[in-house]
């Protein structure tokens, strides 16, 4: 990804915040600082929790977790994102950093965002990106124009010529405080903060939920959106939207035509699931699981994350 740069803004962004940018570009042979996205091109599951307790110390206590990533919900939380920046900066652990020699985090950032991808609301998006997260989940994304909608608002504009110049960036030039929570310069942040796979050496990954019929129906055009990292099935808004009880086996007929779309896109799939339901939706064919939710990994969390990375696909 080549994104416009105006390296003045930068500087004056760096002093007027009072932030520190590293000058040193990164090691060639450093890991790449989104782990979920490693994890994706090495064909392996990611497991995760959601997490409504939107405070420092619960961050801390997320990033210690051992977990894989963390989705921080906005959605069905305040939408504070004073609250979210102090979240965030409880994540950060000096100590793993010095031990790792990297900037990778252990548990990758996510925040779900409050307003529906129907809704087009840049501007909360922005300001999510801007504290530094290094994804996205948007929820009721419901046709391919809101999908497109969505990896707009998360990328900046390109500069004229790249192979990846659409779809056309609308996010706004601003990134001093996120650059310093990744640990890199302006410049580097620039470049390295678009989405994955859209431009393979991006850092941000953006899960679209698929959680209505419309949703289902239009499945396989949203996963071809180019720019988008990964669909989320939220199983219990289907069931709502279906007009079925959760469990009903026309849930079911719909998730199937989600995985398919999935495997024929060939962009990762995810879900919320219990202990139970792990090695069903690995089996499915589903690539990163929400487990459960916060307050510190639960006897179930535990349970379900261990029953996943024991999994063994069937030849």
């Amino acid at each position: 990804m080549k994104c416009v740069k105006d390296l003045f803004l930068t500087s004056i962004l760096a002093m007027s915040a009072g932030l520190a940018f590293t000058q040193e570009p990164a090691a060639s042979n450093a890991p790449r600082l989104n782990r979920y996205i490693e994890l994706m091109e090495a064909k392996k599951p990611a497991f995760g929790v959601f997490s409504s307790i939107v405070s420092t110390r619960n961050g801390a206590a997320m990033a210690g977790s051992g977990l894989d990533f963390v989705i921080v919900d906005l959605e069905h939380s305040p939408f504070d994102p004073t609250r979210l920046e102090g979240y965030l900066l409880g994540m950060v652990n000096k100590g793993e950093v010095l031990k790792k020699g990297n900037l990778q985090p252990g548990v990758v950032p996510f925040v779900r965002v409050p307003a529906a991808g129907r809704e087009h609301l840049q501007f909360v998006i922005k300001q999510v990106l801007d504290l530094g997260p290094m994804g996205i989940v948007v929820p009721h994304v419901d046709t391919p124009e809101d999908a497109r909608a969505m990896v707009q608002a998360c990328r900046f504009p390109q500069l004229n010529g790249v192979p990846d110049y659409e779809p056309v960036g609308k996010r706004g030039v601003g990134y001093g405080w996120a650059a310093r929570y990744w640990g890199l310069s302006g410049t580097e942040y620039a470049e390295r903060a678009d989405l994955w796979p859209l431009d393979p050496k991006g850092e941000l990954a953006l899960w679209l939920m698929i959680e209505t019929k419309e949703s289902v129906d239009n499945c396989l055009a949203i996963a071809r959106t180019p720019g988008v990292s990964g669909l989320f099935l939220g199983p219990s808004d289907l069931a709502f939207s279906l007009g079925v009880p959760l469990g009903d086996p026309a849930v079911e007929a719909a998730i199937e035509k989600v995985v398919a779309a999935s495997k024929q896109s060939g962009v990762p799939l995810g879900t919320l699931c219990g202990a139970g339901e792990v090695e069903k939706r690995l089996a499915q064919g589903f690539r990163f699981l929400a487990v459960g939710g916060d307050g510190g990994p639960s006897a179930s969390v535990k349970e379900a994350v261990s029953i996943g990375r024991r999994f063994k696909a069937k030849p």
